[in-house]
């Protein structure tokens, strides 16, 4: 919770006493102003950085993804991906080996946007829509389906709180309280020997405007718009949204607001940005006297986005989101986090995701040493999808394994023991003997968990993933 912390200290006007005792009626010396505290500023920066540091992240994403260059699109417009990410991949941080994804920047500021989705014919497949806040307004994760099975073909609108107008029929209303959304649809991936099935599914999804999906205007007289560019930006959308100073930072929060209000409203946090100077679509003018205070909170607030909040659930070196992820309301330090360390992740219904980067004895994962991880049979991780796990370089990047056989789980393969257990050995050289074999980099290294549909155990502190252990 983000709390005021501002200081009151009133001028004092003194004259001077001789030997402390005596009062001079009538002095006429200059009163002594003693200078304005700047903790409160300092306070107010680390505080307002961790509450718009996901608005600022996805305005940087957006920026990114929208245009007409190379792995851009248009705004309401699909960028499906073709192929798995080649070896050595690292952007996004941990990429997934598992989906395909089809991915679309929202504008529903003149009209409601449609998303159609087709049947998946028994493939798994989920989308999920967030708000400029990464709030998840709506996924196929929260209606409950048998995520095992497929999920069924169904439409949805996204559009804004006071549009008032009618929908076709058959298409559920999703209010949106920022004017852009980010959609993204993953297709479970077998490798390349399925991808025209996958290729059939994207063909199957549609994002168009409601006029052109009712006829009354052609795709054409509803031109997608393109994001300005910015050739000042290089880098990710986290490494661009790292490199802002103060002003920088608050100059893109001021540019948001307007068409992204925070949701839940908080006049409180507003009123800390104002009090900086940061008010939407207007000039930033940060308190020129206390620069130190305003570098020393933006420090803090870099720090605090990146350290794990005490309801991030932790187990056997394992860290992974519960219960409150995706639906936030004023937790800001979780939804920050999440941001920082999971950008777009879904609800607890969507997808679980455990990374570990140390082993049972807190020593760094490294693929000079050979590891198994042995799942009980209580203790194999509870889904309606399927679940899979991937080791990464420490920084992120996929190693130098094929991305076929970068993964295990229960759609690659994996054998269990007579009880039902799992055991999966990790190693950047192949065992001789080894049923479940996960290839890993030569170096330090980390494992990403991925549970997709899971199940309330798996988000709840019920279930915990096994710890990793050195032979």
């Amino acid at each position: 919770m983000i709390k005021n912390r501002r200081e009151q200290f009133p001028f004092q006007f003194a004259c001077a006493a001789l030997a402390g005792i005596v009062f001079l009626s009538g002095c006429a010396s200059t009163p002594i102003v003693a200078p304005k505290p700047t903790g409160w500023i300092k306070d107010e920066v680390a505080d307002s950085y961790v509450f718009a540091y996901p608005l600022v992240l996805m305005g940087a994403s957006r920026d990114a993804a929208v245009g007409t260059g190379p792995g851009q699109a248009p705004v309401n417009t699909l960028r499906h991906a073709s192929a798995l990410p080649p070896v050595g991949a690292h952007n996004p941080p941990t990429p997934g080996i598992d989906t395909l994804d089809s991915t679309a920047w929202l504008d529903v500021g003149d009209e409601p946007v449609i998303v159609v989705l087709p049947a998946s014919a028994g493939r798994y497949m989920d989308a999920r829509a967030l708000d400029m806040w990464t709030n998840v307004l709506w996924s196929t994760g929260s209606q409950g389906a048998p995520r095992a099975t497929g999920s069924k073909a169904q439409a949805v609108a996204f559009a804004k709180p006071d549009w008032k107008g009618d929908l076709p029929k058959g298409v559920k209303r999703i209010d949106a309280p920022t004017r852009n959304i980010w959609l993204d649809v993953r297709i479970q991936s077998n490798g390349g020997r399925d991808l025209s099935v996958i290729r059939k599914l994207q063909r199957g999804i549609r994002v168009v405007p409601l006029s052109v999906y009712t006829g009354d205007a052609s795709a054409a007289s509803v031109a997608p718009r393109s994001m300005p560019a910015d050739s000042s930006a290089s880098g990710t959308p986290a490494e661009q949204v790292a490199a802002l100073d103060a002003k920088g930072f608050f100059d893109r929060v001021a540019q948001l607001l307007p068409d992204n209000p925070p949701s839940p409203a908080d006049p409180h946090a507003l009123k800390f940005l104002s009090d900086l100077g940061v008010k939407p679509d207007e000039p930033v003018e940060l308190p020129k006297s206390a620069k130190d205070a305003i570098a020393a909170g933006l420090a803090d607030g870099r720090t605090r986005i990146a350290t794990p909040p005490g309801n991030v659930l932790s187990s056997n070196g394992w860290s992974w989101f519960g219960d409150g992820v995706g639906n936030y309301g004023p937790d800001y330090a979780l939804r920050a986090y999440a941001a920082y360390a999971q950008p777009g992740i879904g609800t607890k219904d969507d997808e679980v995701r455990g990374s570990v980067a140390l082993d049972s004895d807190g020593h760094a994962l490294n693929g000079a040493n050979r590891y198994v991880m042995h799942f009980a049979p209580n203790q194999v991780p509870p889904v309606r999808g399927f679940w899979s796990v991937t080791a990464y370089t420490k920084d992120g990047a996929l190693g130098d394994s094929t991305p076929s056989r970068a993964s295990v789980g229960d759609r690659t393969g994996v054998r269990r023991n007579r009880d039902g257990s799992i055991d999966v050995t990790i190693s950047s050289a192949k065992p001789r003997k080894a049923t479940n074999w996960l290839p890993a980099p030569r170096g330090d290294f980390q494992l990403v968990l991925r549970l997709y549909a899971p199940k309330p155990e798996a988000s709840d502190g019920t279930w915990q993933p096994p710890a990793v252990v050195q032979q």
